[in-house]
């Protein structure tokens, strides 16, 4: 038993080292200069540090790379807020009402989750199209909303249906409405999975590439994903610089699951229990 235990821990720090190595090897690459990139010897670790590459992608083309950040930043937290809205009050109805239909629609968004988002993207462009919201904002957050809310909507009810139905009975007894029993009931006690569902959402907003190439043809709309695609030439890659925007554009990522950490392990494994 002890021995079988030292090949599941070598297996364990093997498929670490594979996994955590590409982004060890992006984050020195960051720091090299464009030379040291196309050497033939391999260094794990820069002979000459430079900050140069940094300099350059953040104001590459007088400051576009921080529009890009920007844009970024408010389609996903933006598609955070419509998919956790959207989420919440449709699995709460899921879970808390038996209406006629209600086990349709809840397998819909299970099917939904069994298709591939790029195919997604031609009814989606039709439809972003027809509103007029094509190159806008609004139509990218909608567009990601679509892929993001059926995920957090079977993620969400798995959260409301453990908490005890009581709750709300005595909470409706003191005068609530149904809304305020949700708001003041429901919500606070599911804060792991509104943590786990609004990462989610950002996560699939913040790395989406092909919708956001799809809908926006403005070079100032760009999002991050976008951007970066400028560093990729005809003829060759600008490694250097494509190494530090990429860590550039990891670093919002890793300050919200840092915010969000404590909720998430909870969160990730209670959401898929019930009772």
């Amino acid at each position: 038993m002890r021995q079988s235990n030292w090949w599941v821990h070598i297996l364990l720090v093997i498929a670490s080292v594979i996994a955590v190595f590409p982004v060890i090897w992006i984050f020195s690459t960051s720091f090299k200069p464009q030379e040291e990139i196309f050497s033939t010897s391999i260094q794990l670790i820069p002979e000459n540090v430079t900050w140069d590459n940094y300099l350059h992608v953040l104001t590459r083309s007088d400051g576009v790379f921080l529009n890009w950040f920007w844009n970024s930043t408010l389609v996903a937290l933006l598609t955070t807020l419509v998919g956790l809205f959207l989420s919440a009050t449709a699995a709460y109805a899921l879970s808390r009402f038996q209406f006629v239909g209600w086990k349709v629609i809840d397998f819909s968004f299970f099917l939904a989750q069994m298709f591939p988002g790029a195919l997604l993207i031609v009814p989606l462009y039709t439809l972003v199209n027809q509103m007029g919201l094509l190159n806008s904002y609004v139509g990218l957050v909608l567009a990601y909303s679509t892929v993001a809310v059926p995920f957090c909507v079977m993620m969400l009810k798995n959260f409301f249906d453990t908490i005890p139905f009581e709750l709300e009975e005595a909470a409706r007894v003191d005068g609530l409405s149904h809304f305020g029993t949700f708001y003041r009931i429901v919500l606070p006690l599911s804060l792991p999975g509104l943590a786990v569902t609004g990462f989610y959402s950002f996560i699939t907003a913040w790395n989406e590439f092909l919708m956001a190439l799809t809908f926006m043809s403005e070079e100032t709309k760009y999002t991050l994903p976008i951007g970066l695609r400028q560093f990729v030439n005809q003829f060759n890659t600008d490694w250097h610089y494509m190494a530090a925007g990429a860590i550039i554009v990891t670093l919002p990522v890793l300050v919200v699951f840092l915010l969000a950490q404590r909720y998430l392990i909870s969160g990730l494994t209670s959401g898929g229990t019930k009772g």
